[in-house]
């Protein structure tokens, strides 16, 4: 597959061809589903907590005997079946990951590059570079088009762009080993520069 590589400016740099095993495959929505889960999963806090009998905050004391009332036979106000009192099997900490293969991992990444090649969202740029001037970099990217966009560099990501990137709303920049299957689709356009398409394609491959 052979693209256009455009500059900052909006210029033409040349072309660059990318390999059809990475960025030509036929998008599967059940793995990009399965790796998304996977992602979300492991972002989840899991800190949800509740108080049990034990943890709320009254006497221990048997409320009344336990014979001769009438009534129910009943402990303490920490049972769970009184106001105030613990929750019964409520929520706890716990890691909400699951296991997902490698090899389905990096297929899901390969068809999400693939996915953004054949909707025409993917642009290749000759070198993401920057003064760090936020304002600069915005009017750059207005001209382009870019409302929404993902921008992956090779190994590094250059200081001055980053820091121009990081106030305007729906820019993100990532190295190319930080490229995900989720936030490649939830862009609406994918930029890799020349060195963070050679460095995908050498990880994927």
């Amino acid at each position: 597959m052979k693209l256009d590589v455009i500059t900052l400016d909006g210029g033409t740099a040349g072309s660059v061809d990318l390999g059809d095993e990475v960025f030509g495959l036929e998008p599967r929505a059940d793995i990009l589903h399965r790796v998304v889960r996977w992602q979300r999963a492991r972002a989840q806090a899991g800190t949800h907590k509740v108080k049990t009998r034990s943890e709320t905050s009254y006497s221990t004391k048997k409320i009344y005997r336990q014979k001769g009332t009438g009534g129910a036979r009943h402990g303490d106000r920490n049972a769970p079946i009184f106001r105030k009192g613990g929750i019964y099997k409520g929520p706890t900490p716990r890691s909400h990951a699951h296991d997902l293969p490698k090899k389905i991992r990096r297929l899901g990444l390969k068809h999400a590059l693939s996915a953004k090649a054949r909707e025409g969202a993917l642009v290749v740029l000759d070198e993401a570079k920057g003064s760090g001037k936020t304002a600069e970099l915005a009017k750059k990217v207005g001209a382009l088009g870019w409302k929404r966009a993902l921008v992956i560099d090779g190994a590094e990501v250059d200081e001055g762009f980053a820091r121009a990137a990081r106030n305007i709303d729906g820019l993100d920049v990532l190295p190319s080993v930080g490229a995900n299957v989720y936030d490649i689709l939830k862009r609406d356009t994918l930029v890799l520069t020349k060195a963070g398409a050679r460095a995908l394609e050498a990880r994927l491959k």
